[in-house]
Parts: C-alpha cells; sequence; structure tokens
C-alpha cells in the first residue's frame, strides 16, 4: 500500500510538471518561436496553420523534437531556445501546431 502512495505522489508531481510546461508554452513561445514562426519566416511552419503542421506530425511529437533539437532547414538546433527541455520544446511545437 506505502509503495502504491508513494507511486501516486509521483505521478501526480509529473503530472503537474507536465500541466505546468504547457501552461508556459505561450509565454515561452513569445521569447523564443514566435520570430519565424508567426511569419513563417525561412520555410518554418506557421503558428497555428493545421494544415503545415499535420504532415509534420506523421512520425510523432518525439520525431518533431528531435529534429528541432538537431535544428532544420534554416532553424539552428534548438531554435532561439538553447535552454528548453525535451518537454518544453514538446509543449512549443504542440502550442504552435494547436495541438
Amino acid at each position: 500500500m506505502k509503495k502504491l502512495v508513494i507511486a501516486s505522489a509521483i505521478a501526480a508531481l509529473g503530472f503537474a510538471a507536465s500541466a505546468t510546461v504547457q501552461a508556459e508554452a505561450p509565454a515561452k513561445y513569445g521569447t523564443t518561436c514566435v520570430a519565424c514562426h508567426s511569419t513563417g519566416a525561412a520555410g518554418a511552419p506557421k503558428t497555428g496553420d493545421a494544415a503545415a503542421w499535420a504532415p509534420r506530425y506523421t512520425n510523432g511529437v518525439d520525431a518533431l523534437v528531435a529534429s528541432a533539437k538537431a535544428g532544420k532547414g534554416a532553424m539552428p538546433p534548438m531554435g532561439l531556445c538553447a535552454d528548453c527541455s525535451d518537454d518544453e520544446l514538446k509543449a512549443l511545437i504542440n502550442f504552435m501546431a494547436g495541438k
């Protein structure tokens, strides 16, 4: 029983952290991704353009995170978010894609 309580507490903390990262995505977007993704500069998929983002999700959001970390086209590795965690990148990608 004690293990179940501990496991539940850990899961709740993980969910809370994930929810916090998601909630912070719009503000983080405004200081990192907005420069290119708001206008589609250099071929970046525009924020909120479901048609542009849909084919990019074919291999899942984890593949998009890997692509962001490595850099893609004119986007340098990590974009303008050098200190972003994988969870933050995932939240930013989902925010831009409207998911």
